[in-house]
């Protein structure tokens, strides 16, 4: 295991072990479309599904169409359908899947269906946080070759603002010896403004010896706008600036680079069983300062759940291209395909 490998490991332990401490007040209800009435803690809404922890249950999943309205008294961002955000609490409505979002000025009846997304804004540090780890590794005995992959992401959500870790690891063995290697690390930070719209800027590293890539270091800008959301799916686009600096193998000089960069985005879920997750991404970076040069990334991750939503199992697909890679000697593609074992906290 190498050092990148080990650090991630550790900030898993560090997080993850400390919120299974925190033990929330369960005083939030939820009355049923049959009449039953469910009282717990409200964790959250989004894709169509509430996350619900209950006495003796733990942390099940209810669909938003078997919900006819809610209390809780805690404080909450909200998005609508319309791309409307408030921040309040929920009220009881005799109405029929309706509910009222109570804030500091306002008593809002809207209906159940047209929200898209609630999200707890919480006071500890601890508890705005979520996220995902994922742990892959292949094997094949005829060439001897495998292949070990980690990956995840940590969200962290404050009021109309939004900040991601994401990484994902992937070295390939022969024998004793490492073949090819393959790291992406970033950080972003998304605003929300309107209609839809978010402002992103991102940084972050890659590495990908197959690529002839030693070190790309890289900060982006970006407007990102929601094309579709609602509760199986939300896809959005986003369009920018690029800035790079890449340092290629074999003593090639390094190189600053400015681009364009294009990303679409799509993020689907199925409630029905089996249970289903599938994040898909594409972009395409048109360079302006190297003529004729351009990238694209794919990645496709679907995942199934087992037993509960907290581990889920899937595969990681990713494919990079670059018309003109930084050594001669490189290749123009790589790609490759993990199964892995994926879990999630909050």
């Amino acid at each position: 295991m190498n050092k990148t490998t080990s650090y991630i490991f550790l900030l898993f332990l560090f997080l993850v072990f400390p919120f299974k401490k925190v033990m929330a007040q369960k005083t939030d209800t939820i009355y049923h479309v049959n009449k039953n009435i469910l009282t717990g803690d409200f964790k959250s809404l989004s894709y169509g599904i509430v996350t619900w922890k209950m006495d003796g249950m733990g942390t099940i999943s209810l669909e938003e169409i078997k919900i006819n309205t809610i209390i809780s008294n805690k404080q909450f961002e909200i998005k609508m359908r319309d791309d409307l955000m408030y921040f309040g609490s929920l009220e009881a409505s005799n109405e029929y899947r309706k509910v009222y979002i109570v804030t500091i000025t306002d008593k809002i009846l809207v209906k159940v269906e047209d929200i898209v997304e609630i999200y707890p804004i919480k006071s500890s540090f601890w508890m705005k946080i979520s996220g995902d780890f994922s742990f892959g590794f292949n094997y094949s005995k005829g060439s001897d070759v495998g292949n070990l992959s980690f990956s995840g992401n940590i969200d962290y959500r404050k009021k109309k603002t939004f900040f991601e870790l994401d990484w994902d690891q992937n070295n390939t063995y022969q024998a004793d010896t490492l073949g090819a290697r393959k790291a992406d690390v970033t950080i972003s930070w998304q605003r929300l403004l309107k209609n839809g719209w978010s402002s992103q800027v991102s940084t972050g590293f890659n590495q990908n010896s197959e690529l002839g890539l030693k070190e790309r270091w890289i900060v982006n800008l970006m407007g990102v706008k929601d094309i579709s959301y609602n509760n199986w799916n939300r896809l959005y686009g986003g369009a920018g600036l690029n800035l790079s600096h890449e340092v290629p193998y074999g003593g090639v000089s390094e190189q600053n680079d400015l681009a364009g960069v294009f990303q679409v985005v799509w993020k689907v879920y199925k409630y029905k069983e089996p249970k289903l997750w599938v994040d898909a991404d594409i972009s395409f970076l048109p360079y302006f300062t190297d003529s004729g040069r351009y990238r694209t990334e794919f990645n496709l991750n679907p995942k199934i759940n087992l037993f509960t939503n907290d581990f889920k199992f899937g595969m990681k697909f990713y494919y990079s291209y670059d018309s003109k890679p930084p050594t001669e000697t490189a290749s123009t593609n790589d790609y490759g395909v993990n199964f892995q074992l994926s879990y999630s906290f909050h």
